[in-house]
């Protein structure tokens, strides 16, 4: 049987998308392009980061220096029950867990001393100085001749 095209291709699309998908809930697992906006901007001295993390805590956001690389990570995780107190039965149930991380590089000349980190509004503030990269020291090492 032929539905008006104001149906779509199933009468029943329409009706089961608002009890398919729950309410209320942000997911943050999934990879958005708007995960942690980052502006980056030059100075004399270094670069300055504002990463953008609405929703995050001071506590869920760790930053590491590792191999010149500087990595940021956010990590959330929460619960919402809603009870019925008469019959114990759950009305609604929503959790959801959510991480996001993003790198850097910043040199292997840079150390975590040189970093300056400050979390604020939903904004984490960096600051990273410029280094330049130490020449190599040739270093002559002798070989010991028995004879």
């Amino acid at each position: 049987m032929l539905m008006p095209s104001i149906f779509g291709e199933n009468l029943f699309d329409d009706l089961f998308d608002d009890f398919a998908r729950p309410m209320n809930v942000i997911h943050y697992a999934t990879p958005t392009p708007s995960a942690m906006k980052t502006d980056v901007k030059e100075t004399d001295a270094g670069y300055e980061l504002d990463i953008d993390l609405p929703g995050y805590k001071k506590e869920d956001v760790k930053a590491e220096l590792k191999d010149g690389y500087m990595t940021i990570s956010a990590e959330k995780k929460s619960e919402n029950d809603e009870k019925d107190d008469k019959s114990g039965k759950y009305l609604r149930r929503e959790r959801y867990y959510g991480s996001c991380s993003r790198s850097f590089y910043v040199g292997e000349e840079v150390t975590e001393e040189d970093i300056k980190a400050k979390f604020e509004d939903g904004i984490l503030k960096i600051s990273v100085p410029k280094k330049e990269p130490q020449p190599a020291v040739e270093q002559t090492k002798t070989i010991a001749i028995e004879g």
